[in-house]
């Protein structure tokens, strides 16, 4: 069993997010295991799970219905983003491999191209170069100035590019601070983050959050088991204390595995929508037990 997680441009339009997570499911064993908007970022993220075969074809599904109903030059959101169907990673589960995600990755990648004309860019494990194994690398403005690694344009018009990886399980968390100051928020991402010399395996940015009325740390944890996410909770209230604000809020995007969870309870039940539903595992269960039920 592999996931895929693909983040898609478009976070307002419950219409639009419903649509693409039909087409997703509509792959024959796929198991969509949930998925949810956010206005601000203007981005949405859907998680499913199936045998490498039945993941890819729900991946190239939803890419092209993203193509069908999202226009990139019309989009404004404070995500940054390259493409309708932005990132598509696939994540090896249970008994896969790394290696046959970047396959996946690859087929997905090809067959993007052929049949809605998207170009595609390989990262992490992927990646055929080792100048794009980096995402951010990739969103550069001009991306690096080389073809595409699938596909002979630099963007589709409208649909602009996928960037289509492989990688081990990434835990998105979003720390909403008790000021509107983006200036802080980047300042707290910067103390924190791997690239400044914060905690290894750790990316973080600062974002204004208009729905709220806050600025917020956006954390990406990229090696939860080398993580330690009670120092890093720690770190974002001194450094929010230092620069003269508090910690509001925080929400966990997506789903995160028991391993992760029982390695620090206490941080994940900060974020105000967790409950025992994003352990990825007990997820998983459920829906395979419906799924027998209901058959």
């Amino acid at each position: 069993m592999i996931e895929c997680v693909p983040n898609f441009s478009e976070g307002r339009d419950e219409g639009v997010v419903r649509s693409i997570v039909q087409a997703i499911s509509g792959a024959p064993g796929v198991l969509v295991l949930g998925w949810e908007m956010d206005r601000d970022h203007h981005r949405s993220v859907v998680t499913f799970a199936g045998s490498p075969d039945a993941v890819v074809e729900g991946a190239v599904r939803g890419v092209g219905r993203a193509a069908e109903l999202i226009d990139i030059s019309l989009h404004e959101g404070v995500h940054p983003r390259v493409g309708a169907a932005d990132v598509i990673p696939f994540v090896p589960l249970d008994g896969a491999t790394m290696e046959q995600c970047a396959v996946a990755a690859h087929c997905a990648g090809q067959e993007i191209w052929n049949r809605f004309r998207v170009p595609v860019y390989f990262y992490e494990s992927a990646a055929k170069t080792e100048g794009r194994r980096r995402l951010e690398r990739v969103r550069r403005p001009g991306f690096d100035g080389l073809p595409p690694d699938v596909g002979d344009v630099a963007t589709h018009p409208a649909a602009g590019a996928a960037v289509v990886g492989a990688r081990g399980f990434l835990i998105a968390y979003n720390i909403n601070l008790a000021t509107h100051d983006v200036a802080i928020a980047k300042a707290i991402a910067k103390k924190i983050r791997e690239s400044s010399g914060g905690f290894p395996f750790v990316k973080a940015i600062g974002l204004p959050i208009a729905s709220r009325d806050c600025a917020q740390v956006s954390i990406n944890f990229t090696n939860f088991a080398q993580t330690p996410f009670d120092e890093v909770w720690n770190a974002v209230i001194t450094e929010a204390a230092r620069l003269g604000t508090s910690v509001a809020s925080s929400q966990l995007i997506g789903f995160v595995p028991k391993s992760a969870y029982e390695q620090a309870p206490g941080f994940f039940q900060h974020a105000e929508n967790f409950d025992e539903s994003r352990i990825l595992e007990t997820r998983i269960h459920f829906l395979e037990t419906i799924g027998q039920l209901i058959k």
